[in-house]
């Protein structure tokens, strides 16, 4: 887990140098993030259970609050110059979306966003949806 967490972390690096400067609202369409109908369908198996939120608030700590911010914002230190900025978890139209849409975003990214289907596994990404969710009481 260890080298995943260290790969993800060199990857989305990565990605923020390559991207980072130039990425610019006119190079990917519109800022709105469109996903299939079908990532709506997807259940959360891991929803209400408490440990694998924690385990969800490792990972964000490890891996998105250089971008999202700490407490979800999306004002990360690494995250202020991309375009489109990082996701606001604290905002309602984040939180009304479906656990099966945040899932689908963070598994199959969009630039400057890495995709984490590869470098976490199903049962990581899904505690990281449960670990989004807190955000909608910490809006603080």
């Amino acid at each position: 887990m260890k080298t995943q967490i260290i790969k993800a972390v060199i990857l989305t690096a990565a990605i923020i140098m390559a991207f980072g400067f130039s990425v610019s609202k006119n190079n990917f369409g519109s800022n709105e993030w469109k996903t299939p109908p079908e990532a709506d369908k997807l259940v959360n198996p891991l929803k209400g259970k408490g440990a694998a939120t924690e385990e969800g608030k490792k990972l964000f700590t490890q891996l998105c609050a250089m971008c999202h911010g700490e407490k979800g914002k999306g004002d990360g230190a690494a995250g202020l110059l991309l375009n489109p900025r990082p996701a606001n978890y604290t905002l309602p139209k984040t939180q009304l979306q479906s656990d099966g849409v945040l899932f689908w975003k963070m598994s199959e990214g969009r630039p400057p966003m890495a995709g984490y289907k590869t470098i976490l596994t199903e049962t990581q990404r899904w505690q990281l949806v449960n670990y989004l969710r807190t955000f909608n009481r910490n809006k603080k």
